[in-house]
């Protein structure tokens, strides 16, 4: 069981038998009454977001969620396919179950499925991937501030902002969690 304070965000929890992840999370405290908890709450097998509130006494069920390791194989517009490198079997995930982290993948890529029960509900990345900058505009002469930041757009399409030094053909590392530039690989 989670206390409400152990809602943080990403955390996978269980509300009338369906799964839930935590998207935001903020807390109050209400001096000598303790706290309240505000999360908003996305349906992992619906879609749907909702608002919740816990008083700091309630208690919230664990999911019961399995973690498989899978490599991405192609997408087809609306369907991506996985595959379990341990036994071949295939996996074909719908855009909305993938959702933002088709920004992140590359053919071949590991990374893990998470299952409730027998149904996929997520994608798990790895906090930081590595991707090709395949445009990058080009530095006007003088204005080498470390602060400036342009646009780069990556392999997969994804735009970042990054420092004014990233050219075109650089390999650069991107939080998956915030969408931002990182470092550049040596």
């Amino acid at each position: 069981m989670y206390q409400p304070t152990d809602l943080k965000k990403g955390v996978v929890c269980q509300i009338d038998g369906k799964p839930f992840r935590v998207l935001e999370y903020s807390q109050k405290v209400m001096g000598r009454g303790g706290s309240i908890v505000n999360v908003k709450l996305k349906n992992l097998i619906d879609g749907s977001v909702i608002p919740k509130t816990f008083k700091g006494q309630d208690k919230i069920e664990r999911a019961e969620v399995n973690t498989k390791n899978v490599q991405y194989l192609y997408a087809d517009g609306e369907t991506f396919y996985f595959m379990d490198p341990e036994n071949f079997e295939q996996f074909e995930l719908r855009a909305d179950i993938v959702d933002t982290a088709a920004s992140y993948l590359k053919e071949g890529d590991t990374l893990s499925l998470q299952f409730f029960g027998e149904r996929v509900i997520n994608v798990e990345l790895a906090k930081n991937v590595y991707l090709e900058v395949t445009y990058a505009e080009d530095v006007v002469k003088g204005d080498t501030t470390s602060s400036v930041l342009k646009d780069a757009t990556l392999e997969t399409g994804l735009t970042v902002k990054v420092p004014s030094f990233i050219k075109t053909g650089d390999v650069i590392s991107v939080d998956t969690t915030t969408g931002e530039y990182r470092e550049r690989k040596k």
